[in-house]
């Protein structure tokens, strides 16, 4: 590296504002994970239906309130933790630029703004909504040093967003795209831990109760799991029109997993949001998924 590269590297970040630094908190850019309240709706095939649209905009507009409120008060709770981490300590709590009281009052409003959202679609959307946030503020607190736990909490958020998607609709939702959300979603989180585990520096305590083969099982296993489901639920439906258009997405869902996979082996997966925004080829694979999902709903319809 080229002296001058060097220094550019060493150079601390500017310094935000505190509009900035509200914005940092909330982290939009996981956002994306809120994408699952529209998908379960959507494969239930609610979303052509009257209100439905609006009902599920706004839980999924409720649920990124709830998930930047969470976000907000975990921040000012590892403060200490993410100062010792090259990347977290850009957080702005970490970084001395939001104010830990401040941080905490953000997290409350936007955490009841999202609460009374749920309200305003329906008694069930709530109960799932406090559900999220409970489960989320308990893996926050306790269960992320908790062995084997930490990925079953991390598992439950996605699982509870598709729950909100269904409630918001409402509709019932399949026990076999559950079981694919669930599938899917353990293998998110031991990809986390398997990148986590990766690291040589601020290490997670609970990463010593992990080993590479062990999070290799789990990240095959739940692979296998949300596959074969997918196919069960993808099979489920006739053919449209002539076209296996709801078969054909497995080829591209299968793909995605195995592209994710191959990342997570890299190294990457400790951010699930930064791998679906970065690489490519997975995104191709996602938007391929996307399109023949959409023709065989249009077909259906």
């Amino acid at each position: 590296m080229h002296s001058a590269d060097a220094e550019a590297v060493s150079l601390p970040a500017p310094r935000r504002d505190s509009l900035h630094a509200i914005l940092a908190t909330t982290r939009p850019r996981q956002w994306i994970k809120n994408a699952l309240v529209i998908a379960a709706a959507g494969a239930a095939g609610a979303l052509g239906r009257d209100d439905v649209p609006g009902r599920v905009a706004i839980a999924c507009l409720a649920f990124c309130l709830l998930a930047s409120g969470v976000y907000a008060i975990n921040d000012v709770r590892d403060a200490p933790e993410d100062r010792l981490h090259p990347v977290k300590r850009r957080r702005p709590v970490a970084a001395g630029e939001l104010n830990p009281r401040a941080a905490t009052a953000l997290g409350l409003s936007l955490t009841l703004a999202g609460l009374l959202l749920c309200v305003a679609v329906s008694p069930l959307l709530l109960l799932v909504g406090a559900g999220y946030v409970a489960l989320t503020l308990s893996y926050t607190l306790v269960l992320r040093h908790m062995f084997v736990l930490d990925i079953v909490a991390i598992a439950g958020g996605f699982v509870l967003r598709a729950v909100a998607g269904g409630a918001a609709a409402p509709v019932a939702l399949s026990r076999w795209f559950l079981l694919v959300v669930t599938g899917s979603a353990v293998f998110a989180g031991a990809a986390k831990r398997y990148a986590e585990l990766g690291r040589e520096d601020a290490r997670r305590r609970v990463l010593d109760s992990y080993t590479p083969g062990l999070l290799e099982a789990i990240l095959a296993g739940s692979a296998v799991v949300a596959l074969l489901a997918y196919l069960v639920w993808a099979f489920q439906l006739p053919v449209v029109q002539g076209v296996p258009w709801r078969p054909l997405t497995a080829v591209a869902f299968a793909a995605c997993l195995l592209r994710y996979g191959a990342l997570v082996r890299a190294g990457a997966g400790e951010s699930p949001e930064d791998v679906l925004l970065s690489d490519r080829p997975l995104q191709l694979a996602g938007l391929a998924w996307l399109v023949l999902f959409v023709l065989e709903v249009n077909a259906a319809s």
